[in-house]
């Protein structure tokens, strides 16, 4: 059974809502979502591993009924990671297997990075690595040209915009490509998300804080950063599933990502597009068992 309406503290006064299951004696799994999604978007995956771990999928910070402060700075990476470290406290937890998808997945990736010693195995679904995904949209044109939205996105009034004709855009991000699995009760969940008070707008202050976006007009983006590869590597097992049909996450995004994470496996579905958790829930939660179960992957679980 998930269970709804728990908070957690992040410090200045905010919060973090969580959805949870299983027993809390067990170890934490803990499942980050993307953009435009909450923690519902984990309600098919979460039961397949409730048995073996305590799960929790918070709303991240401007996301549905987690806090959404109205600074730009509060959506900088190092706060972002702050997040997870304080939800770990709050469940006095030292370490987590850390599950998660686009944003999330960017955010998993930062967090393994900076704090090794708190994540027991890390689990990334078409999320790119940041250094890789940097050189992309600094360089690559046809990656420039997928991740074009995220500078629309960045500009002055794009929640309201979003917001327009009851969320007819951000449906269209899900019915796009999602086949049968955006139904209508799954619809109107996520409409509920997004009406919450200035969450659009958080939301799409995860785009504007960050310096990872195409190059435009007067925005050099990714273009002007320099950075130094020795500070991306990743200790930790690592598992990447990865939907070779995403439009905005390219497939070659994964190529040199081994020169980065030092115990790698990649599983690539040919048939699944950036939301492969919703059309393959069973088949990504079998691929995470198998890695969770594999003997070769050093490290206790938390």
């Amino acid at each position: 059974m998930i269970r709804t309406g728990h908070f957690f503290e992040i410090g200045h006064g905010l919060r973090l809502h969580c959805a949870l299951s299983g027993d809390a004696s067990r170890p934490l799994m803990l499942m980050l979502h993307g953009f435009p999604e909450f923690w519902f978007a984990w309600r098919e995956l979460i039961p397949h591993f409730s048995d073996q771990f305590f799960v929790a999928a918070p709303d991240l910070r401007g996301y549905n009924l987690s806090s959404a402060p109205p600074e730009l700075e509060a959506y900088r990476i190092e706060r972002l990671v702050a997040d997870i470290d304080a939800l770990l406290a709050g469940m006095g937890r030292e370490r987590c297997v850390l599950v998660a998808h686009d944003w999330g997945g960017a955010l998993a990736w930062s967090y393994a990075i900076a704090r090794p010693q708190r994540v027991s195995r890390l689990i990334i679904l078409n999320a790119p690595h940041p250094f890789l995904f940097a050189q992309a949209l600094a360089a690559d044109p046809e990656q420039q040209q997928a991740s074009g939205y995220m500078n629309w996105l960045r500009r002055a009034g794009s929640e309201d915009i979003l917001a327009q004709d009851e969320f007819r855009r951000l449906d269209g991000v899900f019915a796009g490509a999602a086949g049968s699995w955006f139904k209508a009760e799954v619809r109107a969940a996520y409409h509920q998300a997004w009406a919450q008070p200035e969450r659009l707008r958080g939301a799409v202050n995860w785009y504007r804080a960050t310096p990872l976006h195409p190059p435009e007009a007067g925005q050099p983006g990714a273009a002007r950063l320099r950075l130094d590869e020795a500070q991306f590597r990743v200790e930790v097992p690592t598992l990447v599933i990865w939907g070779e049909q995403d439009t905005a996450l390219l497939p070659r995004l994964l190529d040199g990502l081994d020169r980065f994470v030092s115990r790698l496996q990649i599983v690539r579905i040919a048939g699944a597009s950036h939301w492969l958790i919703h059309e393959q829930p069973d088949s990504i939660a079998e691929f995470i068992r198998q890695f969770l179960n594999d003997t070769s992957q050093t490290g206790d679980l938390p």
